[in-house]
């Protein structure tokens, strides 16, 4: 068994920015040593390795291992039901039949699937008599719901190339609502492990709702409304700029949170269906919902979210169960980035955990 490393950055490359943070394993804990945050508004694939050397020049430090999550429209995530096989093989059949699986042709794709593990499998029915079962009847199948992941083959060339530039380290490519989910657990264990929960990540240009339950991922959707979104809508509604969109919504002014309403409605009513469609089909309810992402910086918008769903929503910290060992200089800035940084977390404690 290989080596678990000692320490690994996360990459998290948004639409917009680009988040790193880096871990350091201490025993059982993680210990978050750097991070920084870099605006790079979407540019094309050639452009990447420049971002990334902006980054890690401003994250400071190195490590033993790398993850990316890298955020695409193109990206695929999905959960489907099918025949129990081996992962490897259903690769194989996702690549070569995407249409009929996927509904899309996945040939120039780069796919990886994982099957989900039940959270409370159910218990085996009694078999059958013997006389009851034809003697030349099939075995029954058991089917499997599994993680599907994938994205472009040009982009997966795209990030590999970049990170080869950089000099990163063997470096992980994974998608941001799995890295988010993985965050997630080992930032609040006992909720991951024995409760319902639903996370939301708002991100520049699109958002993410994920449904999981005492460790099984049940649900993620994406839709495309993000930060970016938001802004517009109010500005075209009369706020003159970003800068004033916060200052009206920090003083509660009416209009302006009765139109940062009206905007959210998009999202808020994914969020609502999807716990509509969870709590229909499981024996359990959703007692709170967990929060990520700069919007939810204006406590306005956690408020709204609060009103609307009426379930307790609560913006999360990745980093609840690390020990922080961050220079003087960049412990006062942590505050305010927190919420972009937990799909960053997610990959590089995934890496430490040597899953």
């Amino acid at each position: 068994m290989a080596k678990l490393p000692s320490s690994a950055i996360g990459i998290d490359v948004g639409r917009h920015s680009l988040k790193a943070v880096r871990l350091q394993r201490r025993g059982r804990r993680l210990a978050l040593t750097h991070f920084a945050v870099k605006e790079a508004p979407e540019a094309p694939a050639e452009a990447l390795a420049e971002n990334l050397k902006a980054l890690l020049h401003d994250l400071g430090g190195s490590a033993k291992a790398c993850g990316i999550a890298f955020s695409s429209p193109e990206a695929l995530v999905r959960i489907i039901e099918q025949n129990t096989i081996p992962p490897e093989l259903l690769r194989d059949a996702l690549r070569i039949n995407g249409p009929m699986l996927l509904s899309q042709d996945c040939r120039d794709w780069v796919i990886d699937c994982q099957p989900i593990v039940p959270a409370s499998p159910a218990a085996a029915p009694d078999p059958k008599p013997e006389a009851d079962t034809p003697k030349d009847a099939a075995p029954k199948q058991e089917m499997q719901h599994y993680l599907v992941g994938g994205l472009p083959r040009s982009v997966v060339q795209a990030v590999h190339d970049a990170a080869t530039k950089n000099k990163l380290p063997d470096t992980l490519l994974q998608l941001p609502p799995v890295a988010l989910f993985n965050g997630f657990e080992y930032a609040n264990p006992e909720v991951f492990a024995s409760e319902a929960f639903v996370l939301v990540d708002v991100g520049c240009r699109a958002s993410t709702v994920i449904v999981g339950v005492k460790g099984e991922l049940v649900l993620i959707r994406t839709i495309e409304y993000g930060g970016e979104s938001f802004m517009e809508q109010l500005i075209l509604q009369g706020a003159a700029n970003f800068e004033e969109v916060i200052a009206c919504m920090a003083e509660e002014e009416v209009l302006t949170v009765e139109n940062a309403r009206v905007s959210l409605s998009e999202l808020i009513h994914t969020v609502s269906s999807s716990i509509g469609f969870f709590e229909a089909q499981r024996d359990e309810a959703i007692p709170k919902i967990y929060v990520s992402g700069g919007l939810f910086k204006m406590a306005m918008t956690l408020k709204l979210f609060n009103e609307e769903l009426r379930l307790p929503c609560e913006l999360w910290d990745p980093f609840a169960a690390c020990e922080l060992t961050l220079p003087r200089m960049r412990s006062a800035a942590l505050g305010e980035s927190t919420a972009l940084l937990a799909t960053a977390f997610g990959v590089a404690a995934e890496i430490l955990k040597g899953r």
